[in-house]
């Protein structure tokens, strides 16, 4: 006889500590993004402007994590159920993380303006094929961020619960950092009254 609490795949507290985690990053990366641009901004308009873009940053922010959140909770439904909420969630949350900071790296790299050497660029053009090249290098540098992580969380008591650690801190600044997008709404919301 299968329980109630045992047949549910997501347990309200994974499902919110997962959202909390997909969150973070986002979050963390507008208002880094926000703070850059916010003194130029005030110098341009007004403080008021400047406030309103950082509440239009943080409502966009707070669109972006329900997406990425719901991603991971359907990519959650392909962890097999032989695992523990505990190791899944905490799975799901360190891989959602991941990926957002190769994706800030991603714009770090663009923001930065910082091109790559010459010589990169003369070994892709003089090679057949620069993108299969291109698409190695770069699975040689994700797959270990990915692969390891997951291997640790999955198969070693420790590095469940060291994930499980970081997910506990990492909750409580993104509750803070919920509240400011929360604070945002309220902004955009007056704003445009």
């Amino acid at each position: 006889m299968i329980t109630l609490s045992n047949s549910r795949y997501y347990r309200k507290q994974e499902l919110w500590s997962l959202f909390l985690m997909c969150a973070f990053p986002l979050y963390f990366w507008t208002l880094l993004l926000a703070f850059r641009d916010v003194s130029w901004l005030t110098e341009r308009t007004n403080a008021w402007d400047a406030v309103g873009v950082v509440s239009y940053g943080m409502v966009f922010a707070s669109v972006e994590s329900v997406i990425v959140f719901i991603i991971a909770v359907l990519l959650g439904f392909l962890v097999s159920r032989s695992w523990s909420g505990e190791r899944r969630g905490a799975l799901l949350g360190v891989l959602a993380l991941i990926a957002s900071l190769w994706a800030t790296a991603d714009q770090l790299y663009f923001l930065w303006g910082t091109p790559l050497p010459a010589w990169i660029f003369q070994i892709l053009v003089k090679s057949a094929h620069p993108v299969r090249i291109i698409y190695g290098v770069l699975l040689a540098l994700v797959a270990p961020t990915v692969i390891l992580p997951a291997y640790f969380i999955l198969q070693t008591d420790k590095g469940l619960q060291a994930a499980q650690n970081f997910i506990e801190r990492i909750t409580l600044l993104s509750m803070l950092y919920l509240f400011s997008a929360f604070a945002g709404l309220v902004v955009v919301i007056i704003r445009n009254i």
